[in-house]
């Protein structure tokens, strides 16, 4: 066995050696293809709230839950802080798309037996964050989750896009345009089919259809601010939706 002396002089020399070294180019190589196999085995993330879905367990007698439904602007609402008391549960997962959020439904959404579900969704497909997609094919995503609610009794609140100038992972795209498409279809599809139709938009845009500086820090997430405008605006449509026939 080593001296004790010489044992920990070579640890000192081997963290000296280490920390001289270059970062490994392939660590964040490594880290991007860990993601990427997460992602490829469970690509809607349904491991994500799996476990919080089965603790839940079934509403109250008596109890309006609502469930929350979509991306980052979903996950990041703190709800509680928002809407104290109320059975509102989230249901959003940062960076998820329309085909996404469909695969999910019925685990997320139905089995939790809502009321009401609020739908908030397609900002990330004109991001195209799983890749390039027509308005068409979001809308059709959007109708399939509409569909599945209706035949389960869920009433459906769906939001339009919080407006966004540019998105920061993406500044060669320009969503102005495709957001304002977007928003007008759920409003005539909503209003077709005797949904309410929730109008984050108009509350939170600019001169330019951006959202407004003092209600976000990356222009595109609302910061506490930008979730002070939205809560009143979904309560007021949670409402309407509870009280349909």
């Amino acid at each position: 066995m080593k001296p004790l002396f010489v044992l920990l002089t070579g640890v000192i020399l081997s963290a000296a050696v280490a920390a001289q070294q270059p970062p490994d180019p392939c660590a964040s190589l490594k880290e991007d293809n860990s993601a990427m196999e997460l992602t490829l085995r469970d690509w809607p993330n349904l491991a994500k709230y799996r476990e919080d879905d089965a603790k839940l367990g079934p509403p109250a007698k008596g109890e309006s839950r609502v469930v929350f439904l979509g991306d980052s602007i979903t996950e990041f609402w703190s709800l509680s802080d928002s809407f104290p008391g109320k059975p509102y549960v989230n249901r959003g997962i940062s960076g998820q798309t329309t085909p996404q959020i469909l695969l999910r439904f019925r685990q997320d959404v139905i089995a939790l037996q809502p009321r009401v579900v609020v739908i908030l969704a397609g900002t990330n497909d004109i991001a195209e964050n799983t890749g390039p997609i027509t308005l068409a094919a979001i809308e059709d995503n959007l109708t399939s989750m509409v569909d599945l609610a209706q035949r389960n009794g869920i009433r459906v609140v769906l939001s339009s896009l919080v407006p966004a100038l540019q998105y920061p992972w993406r500044p060669d795209l320009a969503p102005v345009e495709k957001i304002r498409a977007l928003n007008d279809w759920m409003k005539d599809y909503a209003a077709k089919e005797g949904l309410v139709f929730l109008d984050y938009h108009s509350a939170m845009a600019n001169d330019k259809r951006g959202l407004k500086a003092e209600l976000s820090e990356d222009g595109v997430h609302p910061n506490k601010a930008g979730y002070a405008v939205m809560a009143p605006l979904a309560e007021k449509a949670i409402t309407a939706a509870l009280a349909k026939n």
